[in-house]
Order: C-alpha cells, then structure tokens, then sequence
C-alpha cells in the first residue's frame, strides 16, 4: 500500500493558494495550480514505486510472560531495493491484556550502515492474566523523496501466555532463606521444633523447661527432656477471591493478581516444607480446586493453575464457597483465604461460614491494605466534594477495621498489609504455625 506523507499533503495543498493568487493577477495562470497538485501526485506515486521493498519480516515474543513484569518483544525486517529506508516504523496489534490501547510501537533502525537489514524492540506491560493474542503486524517506511509512506502488513499467528508474577520466588532474600531454613532439600530429622514425639535427650542447658519429661527423669535417675520432630505433610489450602472487590486494582494491578503473587510466594515454601498444598478459587460458585501437591517439583503446576483463575464481576458466595471447602477436606488443614470487605452483609455470611471452619481447621484471613482510601483520607480537601469523599473513605475504612476485629475476637487471625510486604508477612506467619505445633 502507498499513501502521501504529511510533507506531500502540505506541498499539494499549498498549490492553492499560490494557483488563486496567480489567477488574480493573470487569469489565463489558474492553470499552474492544477499542474502544481499533478506534478506533486506523480512524484508521489515514483517515490512510492521506487521505494525499497520488504523481503522478510519475523516478530520475535516470549511464549510465556508474567503479570506486572516487562515483556520484550524484537521486530527484524529485511528490504530490498536501490535505496534503503532511513528508519521503520512498525506497529503491533495486541490483546487488552497486553497493553491498554491495544497496540505496541517499535521503531526500527538499520543494523549496519550498508545493510538492509532492521531490528527495533519494545516493551510491553502485561496488566491481566490468560493468553495475549498477537494480532497484526504493520510496517511503514518512506520513500527517498519522502513524499510517500509505503505499507505492508502481517497476520501474527502467535500468543503469550501470562502466567501469575513469581518474581519473589526468585529474590536473593527468599533463596537465602531457604539456603539457610531448617525447611531446606535434605532429608533429615530436625528435634527440638513441633509437636510430634521423637525421643528422650538428656537435658542440656538452654531447653526449654517445658519439655522435661519428670517421670522419664526419676525413673533413669538424671534430666531428661523430650525431643519433636518437625510435623510433615500438613494441609494448606490456599482459597482465593475471584469475585467483584478482588478485581479491583492496587497499583496497578487486580487485586486478585496481588493475592495469587502472595499465595504462591507461600507455596513455594510450603512445598519445600514438605507440606501438601492446594488451590482453590471462588465468586458466585466455587471454581479452581487442585489436588493437594507436594514437592518443589509442583510448583510449576500450581503457578499453571493459578493462571487459569479468571476475573469474575460477580458478588461473592462466601457461605457456598467455604462450605464446599469444608466438605472436600478430610483431614485438619491450614485454610489462608484471601479476600475484601466491602458489603457489610456478605461480611456477615462470611463470618458465618467462617465461624463453622474453625471448629475443625486452623483459619488465616489475608487482607490486602487499600490505599487509594488511605490516600483520599489523608489528603487535604479542597471543595466539599473532597469533604464528601473523605468521609465516605473513612465510612469503608471503619466498616473494615470492623470485620477485621470481629474475626480476631473470633479466634482468626488476620494478616493485613501492602501488596509489597504481604507476602513476607504471610510466610513469617506460617512458619510460626509450623513452630507452634498448631496442626
């Protein structure tokens, strides 16, 4: 395709009113107007013919991208022809979750002075999960004279898979921790932690007192205290949010995104733990349920899993939802839910269904911090519109400290914070449980 550039549309167009004022003076010179725009068109259409044509042009992407995380992409196109472009531009069509506007912009350049050849990349941001279609590819480049744009396009047949953010997994901190962590890859027996019986030491100073055992120490005439061995093969289920208040964004991001980087920051060491871990969704119905997994191997299938959970604009069934959880499990398990309050009547279901795990199953509330209220509450009003925003802020704000104090008046405990450190603090909690023998 050939079509003129802003320089040629400009040219043209002033042969207007140079062609009116020529005719003013000498009627018999309208004339020279029209050979003006005739001359221009033709030059256009010679600049557009012998501009250099595209041989080959290949879309370079990732078959996988995580959420949040930057995307590479590369075009590299090849032309041919007497006189090679000075730049390229080139245009991608994407899917939503790619990019907002729906297209990403690449500016090519020529790879060596005398070479055909041109590279350009670009980066994009993924903002949803699920599988980001790569649409057309199109590519512009002027003519020598610069008067005319030529145009070809390319139908990409590709696709990214984007998969939830794990780059927490992978930071120096958390591998550090696992390096040196009782919970590392060597089968050993660890004592001293847990609840599980193991065996009988003679007590050394700096055991805890708790754990001498008086009947074992008068009977063998010296101390002796009792050793545990680290509980194995716990359950944890990790119970995610879909609904309407979770898709919602922080930062950016849904914040149903924010809580799956967390639940599988966890589950990274749960598995290492050597803990069974599951996941489970839900909205309107409950939705994902995986097996429970063990082993660093499954980790990879978890994060696979999570990526299937879809965004639902859908009022959340708390009491449907927990229920059925309930039902599959047979065993004591470790439920971390993660969810919002936001209606104070599905708050109400929700502690209800709450209420009727905790009779057999340790329960752990994970809350995300919302601040864009934070933000409207602290700011300085203005106009009363302001004023009314604030309070309403503060309303939600209350509403939520609430249900908050209802469930640790209930005996859950509720981990609240920014989407940057809750996953810290969930791990930091979790191991505490582990210490503390509660399952």
């Amino acid at each position: 395709m050939i079509y003129p550039t802003g320089r040629a549309v400009v040219l043209i167009a002033l042969g207007a009113p140079i062609a009116a004022l020529l005719a003013a003076i000498i009627p018999a010179l309208w004339a020279i107007g029209a050979a003006w725009a005739a001359m221009l068109i033709l030059l256009l259409v010679l600049d557009g013919l012998i501009a250099a044509k595209l041989d080959e042009v290949q879309l370079i992407a990732p078959k996988m991208a995580e959420i949040g995380a930057p995307l590479n992409m590369q075009v590299s196109a090849s032309f041919s022809g007497v006189m090679n472009p000075r730049t390229v531009d080139a245009q991608l069509g994407v899917d939503g979750r790619l990019a907002e506007d729906g297209r990403i912009e690449f500016a090519l350049n020529r790879a060596a002075k005398a070479s055909g050849d041109f590279s350009g990349l670009a980066v994009a941001n993924p903002i949803r999960r699920g599988t980001g279609e790569l649409d057309r590819l199109w590519l512009r480049w002027r003519g020598p004279l610069g008067l005319a744009w030529r145009q070809s396009t390319k139908q990409s047949e590709q696709s990214v898979a984007i998969v939830p953010n794990i780059s927490a997994v992978r930071s120096p901190t958390v591998q550090m921790f696992l390096r040196d962590s009782i919970f590392g890859l060597l089968a050993r027996k660890f004592r001293g932690e847990g609840s599980e019986f193991e065996a009988l030491a003679e007590y050394q100073p700096g055991m805890d007192r708790r754990s001498i055992d008086w009947k074992g120490s008068a009977r063998h005439s010296k101390l002796l205290a009792k050793e545990y061995d680290t509980e194995r093969n716990n359950q944890i289920v990790f119970a995610l949010d879909s609904g309407s208040a979770m898709c919602e964004p922080i930062d950016g991001l849904p914040r149903i995104d924010r809580a799956v980087s967390a639940a599988l920051l966890t589950a990274y060491i749960t598995l290492k733990s050597g803990d069974k871990t599951s996941l489970f969704s839900f909205a309107a119905k409950p939705e994902l349920s995986t097996p429970f997994l063990a082993g660093s191997r499954n980790f990879h299938r978890l994060q696979s899993e999570a990526a299937t959970i879809d965004y639902r604009h859908q009022e959340s069934n708390y009491t449907l939802a927990l229920s059925t959880l309930a039902s599959r499990l047979k065993r004591r398990s470790l439920i971390i839910i993660f969810t919002d309050f936001t209606d104070p009547t599905a708050a109400d279901l929700m502690l209800e269904a709450a209420a009727r795990l905790i009779d057999k199953h340790l329960v752990l509330f994970v809350v995300l911090e919302d601040m864009e209220l934070a933000g409207i509450i602290n700011s300085v009003p203005e106009t009363a519109r302001d004023v009314s925003r604030s309070v309403t802020a503060q309303s939600l704000l209350d509403q939520k400290k609430m249900v908050v104090t209802r469930l640790q008046h209930m005996g859950i405990d509720v981990i609240e914070g920014a989407h940057d450190v809750i996953g810290t603090r969930l791990i930091n909690s979790y191991l505490k449980i582990k210490r503390r023998g509660a399952l």
